[in-house]
């Protein structure tokens, strides 16, 4: 074999393994997003203390849309950095729980899969301590978020990885800065598969009668934190 025909069969057997390393570990990677600075406050408008939040109880603020819910959670036990991928196939790392303990995460309130969402009237997606129960989905641990609809699962110690059901990516994380000195919250931007143009489409008349002409409007500087057992009427537990 000459010189260029050796040249010439080296380039061939390399392109599959260039191929493949392309797709992999060149793959795409999802960026943060950077929203407004908003300040998470109690339902007396006053700074919400982390050190207020009540381990495994499930509260809701809204981020980064006045309609767009979010989980705020003291999950009693840190959670650590996890890689993660979104349904586009685009990478990322999610940076764990904030707080003392790193125990305190944010997700948004909206399924994955048909966009389910906690109202003031109905919510069919909550955070469950221990394990769901539905004979038709079995939980595939304790401690998660479960939609009700669709019996996705989602681990919020994992960045709420999918764990079961239909749900094509984890729930997009809302990104936390805790202040140690002051102990508040505050929510700087968001992290892994945005749904929120799907969710205003899906959505568009009925979050207008619920939210107004506000609904697609930036949270600006505060949101108040509520538990969600307060802020919804009927929590649906499947």
């Amino acid at each position: 074999m000459d010189r260029r025909d050796f040249v010439e069969a080296c380039a061939l057997s390399a392109a599959p393994l260039v191929a493949a390393l392309t797709s992999s570990v060149w793959a795409k990677d999802a960026i943060a997003r950077n929203y407004d600075r908003v300040l998470l406050v109690d339902e007396l408008g006053q700074p919400l203390k982390a050190a207020s939040l009540k381990p495994q109880i499930n509260y809701v603020f809204h981020y980064p849309f006045e309609a767009t819910p979010v989980f705020l959670l003291d999950l009693g036990k840190p959670a650590r950095p996890t890689a993660l991928q979104t349904r586009d196939k685009e990478r990322y790392q999610w940076p764990g729980g904030v707080g003392e303990e790193r125990s305190i995460v944010a997700f948004s309130a909206i399924c994955a899969h048909k966009l389910v969402y906690p109202t003031r009237e109905l919510s069919f997606i909550s955070f469950r301590k221990g394990a769901a129960v539905n004979p038709q989905t079995p939980s595939k641990g304790n401690d998660l978020i479960h939609c009700c609809a669709d019996h996705s699962q989602y681990d919020p110690a994992n960045g709420a990885r999918v764990l079961a059901g239909p749900a094509e990516q984890p729930l997009c994380a809302v990104l936390l800065e805790h202040d140690a000195r002051t102990d508040s919250l505050t929510a700087t931007g968001t992290l892994g598969g945005e749904l929120f143009d799907d969710f205003f489409k899906k959505y568009d008349m009925k979050l207008s009668l619920e939210v107004g002409p506000n609904a697609r409007k930036t949270v600006a500087s505060r949101s108040t934190v509520s538990e969600l057992d307060r802020y919804c009427r009927n929590p649906v537990r499947c």
